[in-house]
């Protein structure tokens, strides 16, 4: 991968409003699945999108993640075409509540997502000669990313960019490097207890004045600190992969 001097001075300019994707969509494993990067490259990094799905705000961070490091960068849509209604979040009142929790049982839930993870990467290697793997989970996908990071995984190196549902005792698990990001919705008893219990090279970088998903979908890039914390975040995690990977 790219040195850290050149992650951080190669990131392209971040797009405020009206971005248009760089990549394709193709099919892997009978799911949609956003594609960007040099085809040649053997290294990939697979992201794990939030609840919302393909979000301009999520491309665009593919695409700042597959120019900056010369991967090839997969998203695949493990809703189906069904993601949650961004207008549920945040869950405050009872209605949006139930939406939402409904949401999480019947599409997300760990268990109907983590064996698919294999079978996409096993699909990709033959059709994109990927070798090697990072990953990245934005919200949700930054709890399956943890998950996913444990004993006999393929992933080389992990990110999870305002993780939601951080559990200390998936840290124990880890057996990769792995840079958790978290925003000033995360709990901060858990994120420490979290990194208390974690063995492998790893930072927890706070982001204090972000909201919870400003690297993906809740991202408002208009506003200007957002916009250059959304950049900070996706450099500090291509300096966390080139230096772990």
């Amino acid at each position: 991968m790219s040195t850290q001097s050149e992650a951080c001075c190669n990131t392209p300019a971040v797009v405020s409003k009206g971005y248009e994707p760089k990549g394709s969509y193709i099919t892997v494993d009978g799911l949609k699945t956003y594609v960007t990067g040099p085809q040649d490259a053997k290294r990939g990094i697979l992201i794990v999108y939030d609840i919302f799905g393909f979000f301009p705000q999520t491309l665009q961070g593919a695409d700042i993640l597959s120019a900056s490091s010369s991967t090839q960068v997969f998203i695949p849509d493990f809703f189906e075409g069904s993601p949650a209604d961004i207008s549920w979040y945040p869950p405050d009142t009872k209605e949006k509540g139930e939406k939402l929790g409904a949401f999480f049982q019947e599409k997300a839930a760990p268990p109907k997502t983590l064996p698919r993870i294999p079978k996409i990467l096993d699909s990709l290697q033959q059709s994109h000669g990927v070798q090697e793997w990072g990953v990245v989970g934005f919200c949700w996908g930054g709890k399956i990313v943890n998950l996913a990071s444990g004993k006999d995984t393929r992933f080389k190196v992990a990110a999870s960019c305002h993780p939601a549902m951080v559990d200390p005792a998936d840290a124990e698990n880890v057996t990769i490097p792995f840079a958790m990001l978290p925003s000033k919705d995360e709990n901060k008893e858990d994120v420490e207890k979290w990194e208390k219990n974690i063995k492998t090279p790893h930072i927890v970088e706070w982001f204090p004045t972000q909201v919870h998903g400003w690297m993906a979908a809740r991202a408002d890039l208009e506003n200007e600190e957002v916009k250059k914390e959304y950049e900070r975040g996706y450099k500090t995690v291509l300096d966390f992969f080139a230096k772990n990977w």
